[in-house]
């Protein structure tokens, strides 16, 4: 298994970059293509995914972004391509937040994640994840989500600020103002 990579980016596509490590290309899967400058060095982390059809790299540009990513290919019905695209709009402490907080609305949000998966990611990882604390309700999540979308704010802009000011204990109300604010800094 190769833990990590370091080399240059010498291509970016859709969905993957190619990191030049002494001259070998690796065709590396990333949540961020956008993250990284062609012509630059980095330091990446890697799962492989080794199958009877196929096989490929994953790369995650920290530490932190790979844990997530492991424990989330544990739950049931999630694989490697699903989590990576899931990844995308988010950070690793997005999720846990959302994970610690019971915000499913948050996590069904997330590209190919529905209510389903959303309810058992919470069920298998949130002991793993962060100790217990207040629980969010998703109602109060989904009511401030589509107030600040009738707004006229994007969805991954209004998940992300919703994730980062993690009131659990809030009502719509106060989370939209908190929002708010933090929206207008941008």
């Amino acid at each position: 298994m190769i833990y990590y990579l370091k080399g240059i980016v010498a291509e970016k596509h859709e969905d993957e970059i190619i990191l030049d490590v002494h001259d070998v290309g690796y065709s590396l899967l990333v949540s961020h293509p956008d993250d990284y400058v062609i012509g630059k060095e980095y330091l990446i982390y890697t799962y492989d995914v080794v199958r009877e059809d196929e096989e490929y790299l994953i790369g995650f540009s920290s530490k932190e972004e790979k844990d997530i990513f492991m424990m989330l290919i544990k739950v049931k019905g999630l694989g490697p391509k699903i989590v990576i695209n899931a990844l995308k709009d988010v950070t690793p402490e997005m999720v846990t937040s959302a994970i610690a907080t019971n915000n499913v609305a948050f996590l069904k949000k997330l590209p190919g994640i529905g209510g389903k998966a959303a309810a058992q990611i919470i069920l298998d990882l949130k002991g793993e994840l962060a100790p217990s604390g207040a629980s969010l309700d998703p109602t109060e999540y989904e009511s401030a989500y589509n107030a600040l979308k009738e707004m006229g704010f994007k969805g991954a802009a209004i998940d992300r600020t919703l994730a980062r000011i993690n009131a659990p204990t809030g009502t719509a109300e106060e989370m939209i103002a908190l929002a708010l604010k933090e929206l207008g800094k941008k």
